[in-house]
């Protein structure tokens, strides 16, 4: 978070991505930076006991968000 932060600062386009069980840890870190509106990408809990193919299918279904997050595109999902 404190790299995110830091690259939004020196005016560089970037997201975090995460499983949705940091999405409260998230809000409270950026809340703490002083960086409320941290661009962020969440993806389906649990993702440690995922396959191979089930982490591909989850980044591929993160990857317009994502995009969507670093280019302030609101129409990428």
């Amino acid at each position: 978070m404190h790299d995110l932060a830091a690259l939004e600062a020196d005016g560089i386009a970037a997201t975090f991505v995460a499983s949705t069980e940091f999405v409260a840890a998230t809000d409270a870190q950026s809340r703490a930076l002083g960086f409320a509106a941290v661009p962020a990408v969440y993806v389906a809990h649990p993702i440690q006991d995922r396959t191979d193919a089930e982490m591909s299918a989850l980044a591929d279904e993160a990857l317009p968000r994502v995009l969507a997050a670093v280019t302030g595109d609101a129409a990428g999902g």
